[in-house]
């Protein structure tokens, strides 16, 4: 059998710890660390220095990485906030920025710029969740009435829109359309049966008090769980005919529901989960899609790389012109910081441009040249929301759930 290096794998987890150290010896730099690990990949990979390659145990890991970060966008939903006032403007807003993907998306269609114009507007109309919910911890803008909008609104493009579009549309498996909705529908019912039976047997009093018995202990039993849920879910969406990531992401969803009561799990459930997918198995996805980045197919060709400023200007007006809906919620500064906000993307992006290569519906310099727009974008629009920002501070969300009708902050 032929032995797996580690080689690799070892650079990959070199560039993944230093990112950050980076970050935090010169925070004039004011770059997302995502942005710090995918460019050390591209300088790092064969479009460059070439000292690193995405061998078998890159991919491997990346993959697990991928799924991951859907798993804890699941997670990162808010249930409660998702309701009222909140999710009909975050709806909305969906269904105007599907809408003008769709226009900006044939016209590049039809002027020859893209293969798949469905898929460019799916791709155009995500949000980065990964990227925005760092920030707005980190500024404490999570629990403020401004960063539960800007995160509803992220939740619906980036994590159950666009990942459910993919999956239908988009997947590997050779099943008709048709057939794939039915297959989505038995899938659907099953993950609603696998969340009652989660929750039923979180409530068995002898199955919590074991599971409470195990969970701080070398057995960590609530994180083994949740990687065997991660899994299972996935290889029951592929056996669907549907995409890996969806179900990664109901994965997470689940948990979150299940976790409702704030009884069922510890308390630092979560932050182990955090630790362990940001720790490690994230970052290596975000490396490694620098490493397999084909920076030549961008600048070899004009084309390809006309079409960067392109994109960039159709995620600001596929996501920013939606976020005009916020107005009456948040006010007129906030309103063009929400619109900064939704038109950052790069995860997603990332991971439909793969799925679209894979299908042969994009080519390598169309995916360096989304690639390069979604990394502007994470370089961009935070420091442009920050900026606006700290001059407007934002008031906690109401108790209830349901931002006030009017009202700047």
């Amino acid at each position: 059998m032929e032995a797996v290096s580690f080689d690799n794998l070892a650079i990959i987890a070199a560039v993944a710890f230093a990112a950050p150290l980076v970050l935090g010896l010169a925070p004039w730099l004011r770059a997302p660390s995502v942005l710090i690990e995918i460019l050390a990949g591209v300088l790092l990979g064969p479009s460059l220095l070439g000292w690193v390659q995405a061998d078998t145990a890159v991919q491997v890991l990346s993959l697990i990485g991928v799924g991951y970060l859907l798993l804890l966008a699941g997670i990162e939903i808010d249930f409660d906030q998702l309701r009222g006032q909140v999710l009909r403007v975050a709806l909305l807003g969906f269904v105007v920025s599907f809408a003008l993907a769709l226009a900006v998306a044939y016209g590049l269609w039809a002027a020859g710029a893209v293969r798949s114009p469905f898929l460019i507007a799916v791709m155009l109309s995500a949000t980065s969740l990964a990227v925005l919910l760092p920030l707005l911890k980190d500024t404490g803008l999570i629990s403020s009435r401004f960063g539960q909008i800007v995160i509803a609104g992220a939740s619906v493009a980036d994590a159950v829109a666009t990942v459910i579009l993919l999956s239908l549309f988009f997947s590997g498996q050779p099943t008709s359309l048709e057939s794939r909705f039915v297959l989505f529908g038995v899938f659907g019912a099953l993950c609603v049966i696998a969340a009652a039976m989660i929750v039923a047997g979180g409530r068995v009093t002898r199955l919590s008090g074991v599971l409470l018995a195990l969970q701080d202990t070398t057995a960590q039993i609530r994180v083994r769980g949740t990687f065997v849920l991660l899994l299972a879910f996935s290889i029951v969406a592929q056996r669907f005919g549907l995409e890996a990531i969806l179900g990664t992401f109901i994965a997470g969803a689940i948990l979150k529901l299940a976790d409702r009561d704030q009884m069922m799990t510890h308390s630092h459930f979560h932050e182990k989960l955090e630790e362990a997918g940001f720790g490690f198995f994230i970052p290596v996805f975000f490396v490694s899609s620098g490493v397999r980045l084909d920076a030549h197919a961008l600048v070899s060709s004009g084309s390809a790389l006309a079409k960067v400023p392109v994109f960039l200007l159709a995620l600001y007006v596929v996501r920013g012109l939606p976020a005009l809906l916020y107005r009456p919620l948040i006010g007129g500064r906030l309103t063009v910081a929400a619109a900064a906000l939704q038109a950052t993307t790069l995860s997603f992006v990332l991971i439909a441009s793969q799925i679209g290569e894979q299908l042969g519906l994009i080519t390598a310099a169309t995916t360096a040249a989304l690639t390069a727009a979604a990394l502007l974008s994470v370089l961009i629009n935070p420091v442009i929301a920050i900026t606006l920002l700290r001059s407007t501070p934002a008031t906690p969300a109401p108790a209830g759930g349901s931002p006030p009708a009017t009202g700047q902050q």
